[in-house]
């Protein structure tokens, strides 16, 4: 029996195990924006089925269709019988772009090579690092920051171990290409974190982005990138690895599984106990966290730790629909902005009215930091408002770290 025919057998399989019960639908974000069945997940596999069992010929439709799904996961979650969706989505997803059915935009193809070389991708992205922090208006998606421009999340990791040598859990920590090529100042902030709870932090050498750039656009290159991170990650004596992007977390968590349990840094941080930040009791700031789709429906957490929040000293209280997708998709804002942007326009309203001064929208993704940032820049939230990594919640910052 070939790969392929079997390949094809087990997708038949698992397409056979859906009930058509219609729980996703109630979840699926395209669905509900357009009340179509074959827009939602049931939709789509009724399709890929039929396709796959040779009832029914390539088309427009099932291309479109294919292309409008978000792959938030949500269904997955709510699904009864345990249909593998995100699996099939990323399958048919790569199917289409090898067969050229569906080629994603030539600025993703761009960076889908670029990611796959981490130096290059860092020096192209020096003068982003630059005007970021120089506090320019660089992009609607990037929200203001002070990286890094030079001093690499390795090179920093190594100070911070030589000055404060802690002694507690072992840790070995993706660094990230988007998260280390433009927003390098959270990955020093989980830094300055893990260190403060005691944590010995390592950077592997060698390890490269986690491959959820070519999952997301349906590009080459997901299984080199996989071979490459589980030379990195898996020979190492560490308690965990840790991640601080849910959606870079859940990628190389696929690509380490079964050898080795890849943590998101707030989960681990929970089972720690976190050193809690003191703040005045004056204090009218408000923080609204939203749960990233990959945090919540696909590394499976029920959300960020109540004593990590609590940790952030601030009042705080979770986004409404906080497990509701906001849009970002990975790269879907970019591929559907008028999907992604109807989606973040229902999700963002409530911060018009939001009690608080200042207002902080807090997650745990950096790219659904980017699409929460752009409901300013659009219109859709009128007042002002920060958008922030928990994480950098808990910062010591200077006053421990200077």
């Amino acid at each position: 029996m070939t790969p392929a025919l079997q390949s094809s057998i087990s997708r038949s399989n698992y397409f056979s195990n859906c009930t058509h019960c219609g729980f996703c639908l109630a979840v699926c974000p395209t669905y509900k924006l357009t009340g179509d069945e074959n827009n939602s997940p049931r939709g789509r596999l009724r399709l890929w089925s039929e396709e796959a069992s040779g009832r029914l010929s390539k088309d427009k439709w099932t291309d479109f269709y294919t292309e409008e799904c978000v792959g938030c996961l949500a269904c997955e979650t709510a699904c009864p019988a345990t249909v593998p969706y995100g699996e099939l989505f990323e399958q048919t997803r790569h199917q289409h772009v090898a067969s050229n059915r569906f080629k994603p935009k030539l600025q993703l193809r761009l960076a889908s090579a670029a990611v796959q070389r981490l130096l290059i991708f860092n020096l192209a992205m020096l003068p982003t690092r630059l005007l970021r922090r120089m506090g320019a208006r660089v992009h609607r998606f990037l929200f203001p920051g002070r990286p890094a421009v030079f001093q690499s999340t390795a090179a920093y990791a190594d100070e911070l171990m030589q000055r404060h040598r802690p002694t507690g859990p072992r840790v070995a920590f993706l660094t990230g290409c988007l998260m280390e090529a433009a927003f390098r100042e959270i990955n020093f902030a989980t830094l300055r974190v893990l260190i403060e709870n005691n944590c010995r932090v390592i950077i592997p050498e060698g390890q490269g982005c986690c491959g959820a750039f070519q999952e997301h656009t349906g590009l080459d290159g997901v299984e080199k990138l996989r071979a490459q991170n589980r030379r990195a990650f898996c020979s190492l004596d560490v308690d965990a690895i840790v991640s601080n992007s849910s959606g870079c977390g859940y990628a190389l968590g696929k690509a380490l599984h079964p050898n080795q349990q890849v943590r998101d840094v707030l989960g681990f941080l929970g089972e720690l106990g976190p050193v809690k930040r003191q703040r005045a009791n004056n204090d009218e700031t408000r923080v609204y966290v939203d749960l990233p789709c990959h945090l919540v429906h696909g590394q499976k957490m029920e959300g960020i730790p109540t004593k990590v929040l609590d940790a952030t000293g601030y009042h705080w209280e979770l986004a409404p629909n906080a497990k509701d997708c906001c849009g970002s998709g990975g790269v879907y804002n970019i591929q559907k902005p008028e999907n992604a942007h109807a989606i973040l326009k229902e999700k963002s309203a409530f911060l018009n009215e939001a009690e608080g001064a200042p207002v902080i929208l807090a997650t745990s993704n950096h790219v659904c930091m980017m699409q929460w940032h752009s409901a300013g820049v659009a219109g859709l939230v009128t007042r002002p408002y920060e958008v922030r990594h928990v994480i950098q919640l808990l910062d010591p910052r200077e006053e421990v770290f200077s």
